[in-house]
């Protein structure tokens, strides 16, 4: 089956009204009012997108109030939310946590939590530590190994006292974590000869979890450290014991990073995008030397280059988008692709938004260095998402090695 480059009505309606929105309501100051409130967001911002747009639950069925889109559609916004550098739990709760629920969570999970994420009402969070966060969505390697706290030391352990499973531990740098009403939390449980990795429901108030939020580069995607103190925890989904057949932990969590890796190269694109308009309006501003800075050949030329980076990286990030689940099915349907797009996509997405803002900060001149000016946010985000989902060459790298591009092939002799 052929990708369709083109875009449904839906689709379209979805962006325009999107763009018009976060327009209206995350300007450069508002932006920086939301980043000061204690949640890091505008909350009124976040109830006007769930209730005029239905964002929250885009990507969820709808039994659950969603309105039962595709990755594909979810993705698409994400282009829309990235050109505004909109603080929001979009990321955390509905490209990370809301598709665990979904995939591994009992009826009576789904049903508890869905429907209140899909509202506004319910923001979620993956509790994954955040120099983690690649290797547990399978991004730069495979999501074995020891990122939820391996063995008997680190991270989070599970445990069960009288029927009840407790859990103890630290993890930094979560996504949002200081703000969620609930947690998804990995944890190690078995003991060091039958370790594994299970998920639990956390509320965000339970009794012996301390959230504080912490500094990060880019303040547009808050982050916060969690300590849980023999908090209680509902195992997510019915398995994880005897009773009842084990989830594949970090087959979900694959899956769930190739769609999050689709919606942040296309967030990616969408804030290159505006940080490379923003560059030509004022180089079409300025004046030096008694002319127009955007006249000099030599500055069109490195305009030129942002461009071409940006068409591309667009065109990988909408191809990522298509085979995590376009029209006809999700990214396991028979008529989709098998490949992993995501990765490489997320890669020169990332790797394109660094050079628009690098170019921007750079043209603006000192200006582009203050915080009174917004060229230095993009910058941000473009070196806080490597941090947390690359860095790029180890993108590529396990790119390269699922598909076997390195591999020796016997000559016949």
């Amino acid at each position: 089956m052929a990708m369709d480059p083109g875009f449904t009505a839906e689709q379209d309606g979805i962006r325009r009204t999107l763009r018009e929105l976060l327009h209206k309501r995350c300007g450069p100051e508002e932006l920086r009012a939301a980043l000061d409130l204690p949640g890091g967001h505008d909350r009124t911002l976040w109830t006007a997108l769930a209730e005029q747009l239905g964002l929250p639950g885009l990507a969820l069925p709808e039994e659950y109030g969603g309105v039962g889109c595709s990755p594909t559609d979810l993705a698409l916004a994400a282009e829309e939310s990235g050109r505004a550098l909109a603080p929001s739990p979009l990321l955390a709760t509905s490209v990370l946590a809301a598709p665990l629920v979904l995939a591994l969570g009992t009826g009576a999970q789904r049903s508890a939590l869905l429907p209140r994420i899909c509202d506004g009402a319910l923001t979620a969070a993956l509790a994954v530590p955040g120099p983690a966060l690649a290797t547990a969505l399978a991004l730069t390697g495979p999501p074995d190994g020891d990122w939820a706290g391996g063995g008997r030391a680190g991270g989070v352990q599970a445990r069960r006292v009288q029927g009840d499973w407790r859990l103890y531990g630290e993890v930094v740098q979560v996504l949002d974590g200081h703000s969620a009403g609930v947690l998804v939390v990995p944890a190690h449980t078995g003991g060091y000869v039958r370790s594994r990795t299970l998920l639990f429901l956390v509320a965000g108030g339970a009794t012996g979890l301390v959230r504080t939020r912490q500094t990060s580069l880019d303040a547009t995607r808050a982050q916060a450290r969690l300590q849980l103190r023999d908090v209680r925890a509902e195992l997510l989904g019915g398995g994880g014991g005897s009773d009842g057949e084990e989830a594949d932990v970090p087959a979900a969590l694959a899956r769930v990073g190739e769609c999050a890796a689709a919606f942040l190269a296309c967030e990616a694109v969408g804030a290159g995008d505006r940080a490379l308009e923003r560059t030509v309006e004022y180089l079409g501003q300025r004046r030096q030397f008694g002319r127009l800075i955007g006249s000099f050949q030599a500055v069109q030329h490195r305009l030129a280059d942002v461009y071409v980076r940006l068409q591309a990286a667009r065109s990988a990030a909408y191809y990522a988008a298509w085979t995590a689940g376009g029209p006809g099915g999700g990214a396991d349907a028979p008529d989709r692709p098998r490949e992993r797009a995501g990765g490489l996509a997320l890669a020169q997405a990332l790797q394109a938004l660094r050079c628009a803002a690098a170019e921007g900060i750079q043209l603006h001149g000192g200006i582009g260095f203050t915080w009174e000016h917004e060229a230095h946010l993009y910058f941000k985000r473009a070196a806080g998402d490597e941090l947390l989902f690359g860095p790029v060459h180890r993108l590529r790298a396990h790119a390269a090695g699922e598909a076997r591009l390195f591999e020796r092939t016997e000559v016949p002799a």
